[in-house]
């Protein structure tokens, strides 16, 4: 018995833990509701920067949970449920990412037909001149962040969209604190150099200040 009771979430567990242990000992389908409705939109932000699409991230999310529900009983918590599920959904957009390489380099001379990531993630209404030059400013940091190579963009996306900590992405990435802020002081540098030119057209408002994106 008391073994029993050791096993329950303790007092102490965050919300998170305590849905996900319900999920895993007793397949609480509320439970489970209760993580997808607090989690949703923020992986859904992460699928869709990086893979720079809206409507593949909003499946790349579904598959996520599909695929966190798949792994409940393997489940441990040494860390939060938050680094095991962005760990997840990082894993699921590389596999996306892999695939949209390889239908690429068979498909280098057809046109695609979904457009761009810009334009997918655009707003359809135009709106005041300030909007759009908002709007402009922002499809132009999404097209830059598909232009890095991916360990410098989950870093970027982890950091600035997602506001973790250099050390939560360092336990998402399994990687130490000191390679995360090496990796992100060179992607913002390459975002930097990419946007340069953007940048230069628009001198009133800046796109970095202090090392954050400003968008």
């Amino acid at each position: 018995m008391a073994a029993k009771l050791f096993n329950w979430p303790t007092l102490f567990s965050s919300p998170d833990e305590s849905a996900m242990w319900r999920v895993k000992h007793e397949d609480d389908p509320e439970a489970f509701a209760e993580l997808v409705q607090r989690w949703q939109k923020p992986i859904q932000n992460l699928c869709t920067r990086m893979v720079g699409d809206s409507h593949r991230g909003e499946d790349l999310a579904q598959d996520a949970f599909t695929r966190l529900y798949s792994k409940r009983k393997s489940y441990e918590a040494k860390s939060k449920l938050s680094t095991f599920l962005w760990r997840i959904a990082l894993n699921i957009c590389y596999d996306e990412l892999r695939r949209q390489r390889r239908r690429h380099e068979f498909s280098l001379d057809e046109p695609s037909a979904d457009g761009s990531p810009s334009d997918q993630l655009e707003s359809e209404a135009p709106g005041p001149p300030d909007d759009l030059i908002g709007q402009e400013r922002a499809a132009a940091v999404r097209d830059a962040l598909q232009k890095i190579a991916e360990p410098y963009r989950v870093v970027l996306v982890l950091r600035h969209y997602e506001g973790l900590k250099f050390r939560e992405i360092a336990e998402v990435l399994e990687i130490p604190e000191g390679t995360v802020k090496s990796r992100m002081a060179e992607g913002l540098g390459q975002l930097e150099r990419i946007l340069q030119p953007f940048v230069c057209e628009k001198p009133p408002r800046r796109v970095f200040r202090n090392e954050r994106l400003i968008v």
